[in-house]
């Protein structure tokens, strides 16, 4: 049989907690969706609280992915440890990090498995290598099909690397972080179903869901201060991947902006 997993950029912002409340459900309706995975580590504009995850479960998330903002909120610490794996940081975090960045997840089509990882270029996070923290992950699945991946980073070819890195060997692999959907949706050679970046979840006419004169500020020049969500009408950028229970290979990937 085929499943359709829905996959949501990263939410930013109360802008992106609203939109995300309001369309999810449609979407998951519209597109018959089975499982959804939503990046959630701008949900504060940079970080997540616990109140905001739990917003986003509340919309229709069966698991919340996040990256380098992971450490923003502290209050996040004792949540992630107590939350069953469906929050995840990325997996290649130290070992002394609290929380999970994989988990495997039982439905009603066979389990499924979700990881999370974090690039190196530019983000300065003091991660372990994330192509072998990926690889001692996928050692401990081998009897899950449908295996999914969230690579939080900075540079589309660190990103198109780990989907051929991955290639035929997880379902999905998708980019997060720089909020700009690609348009390079589809199949990978061997069957992984690839997208470099999702965008993003928030502010419509935004600089990456942030207010876009502060942004011009600080090209400009202007001392740094805490980011601002922009206002106005809402998007949420996101990616289908359809998937064969059977073999685990992705058929195909429809790229998906809802105004």
């Amino acid at each position: 049989m085929t499943v359709n997993i829905l996959a949501v950029g990263d939410v930013c912002g109360k802008p992106g907690l609203d939109f995300l409340r309001k369309h999810l459900s449609t979407v998951k309706k519209d597109k018959n969706i089975s499982f959804t995975v939503v990046n959630g580590e701008n949900a504060n504009v940079v970080g997540i609280t616990p109140a905001q995850a739990e917003e986003i479960f509340a919309a229709g998330a069966d698991v919340v992915t996040l990256g380098n903002h992971t450490w923003t909120r502290w209050e996040l610490k004792e949540y992630l440890d107590d939350n069953n794996n469906k929050i995840l940081r990325p997996a290649n975090f130290a070992l002394c990090c609290p929380g999970y960045g994989h988990g495997v997840y039982e439905t009603s089509f066979g389990d499924v498995a979700v990881i999370s990882l974090m690039g190196r270029f530019t983000l300065d996070a003091n991660t372990d290598n994330p192509y072998y923290v990926a690889d001692e992950i996928l050692s401990s699945l081998k009897n899950t099909k449908l295996i999914l991946m969230d690579y939080h980073a900075e540079a589309t070819s660190e990103k198109a690397a780990m989907g051929y890195y991955m290639d035929g060997r997880v379902s999905a692999v998708w980019g997060t972080h720089t909020h700009v959907q690609t348009s390079d949706a589809g199949v990978l050679p061997k069957g992984t179903g690839y997208i470099t970046d999702l965008g993003m979840t928030g502010a419509a006419v935004s600089v990456l869901g942030i207010n876009p004169q502060q942004s011009i500020d600080k090209f400009l020049g202007a001392p740094p201060r805490r980011y601002e969500s922009a206002s106005g009408p809402g998007k949420m950028e996101c990616a289908v991947f359809t998937l064969d229970t059977e073999t685990g290979r992705c058929l195909n990937v429809e790229a998906l902006r809802i105004l």
